[in-house]
């Protein structure tokens, strides 16, 4: 399946929105900077809890912000929903095959999906959770075989970073000798 290929598939920000929290969205937009930034997404995410794209407006106001605490509860929680509307489990239980049938649901959500998985990683990472986020990656990495997402190469500098900032034997014995 081609993770890429938008033709064809309605996408998490063509879903109708109460026109108050399109507003909210519109207002928190142009107030990016200002606490009423906010609490205009916030309110938008009352009027409408389970629309993705206040989600996604909540998840990058939150990263953008630092507040990354808040971005992995958003990222998260956008992730479990379209996983209910794909039937999909958790993300760690998912299995390939699973995904064909997600697909067949609507791919734009399944990528959707994937896409917050990756964010979630990223968030972690960044918040220094690097097994939790390598285990995200794996798993995405596992089921997006031609790295479509970028999960496997986002792995392999992870990975590298952590190997470069381990300290080798010689590393040790220096340090031991100037102490």
């Amino acid at each position: 399946m081609d993770l890429l290929d938008f033709s064809d598939c309605k996408l998490y920000f063509e879903d109708s929105l109460p026109a108050e929290a399109e507003a909210l969205i519109a207002q928190a937009s142009r107030e990016y900077g200002d606490p009423a930034a906010e609490l205009a997404l916030l309110r938008a995410h009352m009027l409408a809890p389970e629309n993705l794209t206040v989600l996604v407006g909540l998840y990058r106001y939150f990263f953008y912000q630092h507040r990354l605490d808040d971005a992995l509860t958003v990222a998260e929680r956008a992730m479990q929903l379209s996983a209910r509307h794909l039937g999909l489990p958790a993300w760690h239980d998912i299995e390939e095959a699973q995904l064909g049938t997600a697909a067949s649901n609507s791919i734009g959500l399944l990528r959707f999906y994937l896409l917050a998985l990756k964010a979630a990683s990223v968030v972690l990472l960044r918040l220094g959770r690097i097994p939790e986020s390598r285990a995200r990656l794996i798993k995405l990495s596992q089921l997006d075989s031609r790295d479509q997402m970028g999960a496997g190469k986002l792995l392999e500098v992870v990975d590298e970073f952590q190997r470069s900032d381990t300290p080798t034997e010689a590393d040790t014995d220096l340090n031991l000798a100037v102490a």
